[in-house]
């Protein structure tokens, strides 16, 4: 298979009017029309969407009897990934920032797990490209995770959320350096934070999958199976990455605000691991 061509690339040439109307998705950075490889990204991601709501559909229809759901399956089934799966990252949550937020912000950060957890499984099969090494799709991951600490940020805050920014007040002697202050606190928490988790996330899985098709390429069989065991680490090692930064951006957003109610251990987590983990 050529380079950077996919099952999917052949399957927009066997429809030469999709390929014809991919101008009609925008033009790219350059002014030039978006092209079929440009837009494959964006078909992989579609791809990856309607896998993941087909495997939920299966999974939640075997917990639809509420009395055989609550006994657990004695092997690994769909069932049983879900469970696994969803309450992992739930209790990461909940750990940092305790069960009531947790239980808040958890589909935010779980539909980003999954979504980017397929998108990178995805590319360890043979003849696809994992949506996740394309700058664009993490691109969009990373400013969903703008928007949403913004957005819940600006919720718990109000006003405070930007106020915060500023610093400690100094007095009127002091308002040169508070004006710092806000712009060096604006440029880490709105530009930094979103550029720096796409960045991360695109470049890790963009390097496992070029290292796994240049073995592929040059000795097909016993040797590129370390370099799959490899690129299966990286895969779940970059979704707990891109998932603990964004719960980490939203419990310091919301730091202090909505989780009164919580117990104490988890009024803790939300008090200590997050800010100690985001430095």
């Amino acid at each position: 298979m050529p380079e950077h061509t996919s099952f999917i690339s052949y399957f927009i040439a066997m429809f030469p009017t999709l390929g014809q109307n991919m101008h009609a998705f925008g033009t790219s950075i350059q002014g030039h029309p978006v092209g079929e490889h440009q837009a494959e990204p964006m078909f992989a991601s579609v791809f990856v969407a309607l896998i993941v709501i087909a495997l939920a559909v299966a999974g939640s229809a075997k917990m639809k009897n509420h009395d055989q759901s609550v006994i657990p399956d004695d092997k690994l089934t769909l069932r049983t990934f879900w469970e696994l799966f969803v309450g992992y990252f739930y209790e990461m949550m909940k750990e940092m920032m305790g069960p009531k937020r947790a239980k808040r912000y958890f589909p935010f950060v779980g539909t980003c797990a999954v979504f980017i957890f397929f998108s990178n499984v995805l590319g360890m099969i043979p003849g696809f490209l994992p949506p996740t090494a394309t700058l664009s799709v993490t691109a969009a991951c990373g400013i969903s995770v703008l928007f949403a600490f913004t957005y819940y940020g600006l919720k718990e805050q109000g006003f405070g959320f930007i106020s915060h920014l500023f610093g400690p007040w100094l007095g009127p002697i002091g308002i040169p350096i508070n004006i710092l202050l806000f712009g060096i606190e604006f440029l880490s928490t709105f530009i930094i934070r979103p550029v720096t988790i796409s960045i991360r996330l695109m470049l890790n899985i963009a390097v496992d999958h070029l290292l796994l098709s240049v073995f592929l390429g040059l000795i097909p069989f016993i040797l590129p199976i370390p370099v799959m065991i490899l690129g299966t680490l990286v895969t779940v090692v970059q979704v707990l990455v891109f998932c603990l930064l964004a719960s980490i951006y939203i419990a310091l957003a919301t730091e202090g605000h909505g989780d009164h109610g919580d117990d104490k251990h988890g009024h803790e987590g939300g008090h200590g691991k997050a800010p100690a983990a985001a430095h």
